[in-house]
């Protein structure tokens, strides 16, 4: 039996997540800012799991979350990183409160709980972390180039602590879901720039109307994604990448196709800029 420690757990990928594990006889530690609706969503889960206020911007109650996760269980065996929040909106468009909140919640929200995780991993000498990232954190788009940077940020940091954490068994997954009907173009998770030039109207515009038309329309189960993920904390080694939906797919082959023809058109001079003895 696994315990399981999931953010933002009150509705798409983090409630879909708990009533996956908890269908499986795991325990779990559902936190979101809204405790409430979490425990709405399990009126019957009993003692197999713990929820807990979390707004994963505040340190005092990561540290209180954690703590009563491990007086409850004992120990944190998956952990799920999936609070966090959208900005739509050109990047000039962007002012500098709207772009630090969503660093707040998508990058150091997410570090300040792996941070106060990790030391029970590394004594249990054993766990897995889910980093709920992007498609958007591997091939950028417009309108979305903030919200990109934060994913672009966790793939990053996931990437490096996968190889940091690896000989002391813990493993780590960067997940890439593409679109899912959830609720994040809902405006409790998605937040739009308050400025809007009008220069940016032939680009950003359209990106902004379908957000609004693609609201809850999505192809993506969540659910299914759900499953996917859990299925994957079972197995015996983990992808470093996850990517879900056959969007994200499309869109992850045709950037990594941009970006092999883009090296091989400027590979000569990416390497004529070594000095003269080293390329001899």
């Amino acid at each position: 039996m696994s315990v399981w420690f999931v953010t933002g757990a009150s509705k798409g990928f983090g409630a879909q997540i708990i009533r996956e594990a908890l269908a499986r006889g795991e325990q779990a530690v559902a936190t979101a800012r809204n405790p409430q609706a979490v425990h709405d969503a399990f009126p019957d889960a009993g003692d197999a799991l713990l929820v807990a206020p979390l707004d994963v911007a505040d340190q005092a109650q990561v540290r209180a979350a954690v703590d009563a996760g491990m007086e409850q269980f004992g120990r944190i065996d998956v952990l799920v990183n999936n609070a966090g929040r959208g900005l739509l909106g050109a990047v000039e468009e962007a002012d500098d409160a709207e772009v630090r909140a969503i660093f707040e919640t998508n990058v150091f929200g997410l570090l300040a709980v792996t941070l106060a995780v990790l030391p029970i991993m590394r004594r249990q000498r054993s766990g897995r972390i889910f980093n709920l990232s992007s498609v958007g954190g591997i091939a950028g788009g417009v309108g979305w180039g903030i919200y990109g940077g934060t994913k672009y940020a966790v793939e990053g940091i996931s990437e490096a602590l996968r190889r940091e954490l690896a000989p002391l068994g813990v493993q780590v997954t960067i997940v890439e879901p593409g679109v899912f009907r959830t609720d994040f173009l809902d405006g409790s998770s998605l937040h739009a720039a308050k400025a809007v030039l009008s220069d940016y109207a032939p680009t950003v515009g359209p990106v902004r109307n379908r957000a609004t038309s693609a609201n809850h329309q999505q192809p993506g189960d969540p659910a299914k994604a759900a499953k996917v993920i859990v299925d994957v904390a079972e197995a015996a080694e983990q992808p470093v990448r996850l990517q879900l939906g056959a969007d994200c797919v499309a869109r992850v082959e045709e950037r990594l196709a941009a970006i092999h023809a883009e090296l091989d058109a400027w590979r000569d001079v990416a390497v004529s800029t070594a000095f003269d003895d080293a390329r001899a």
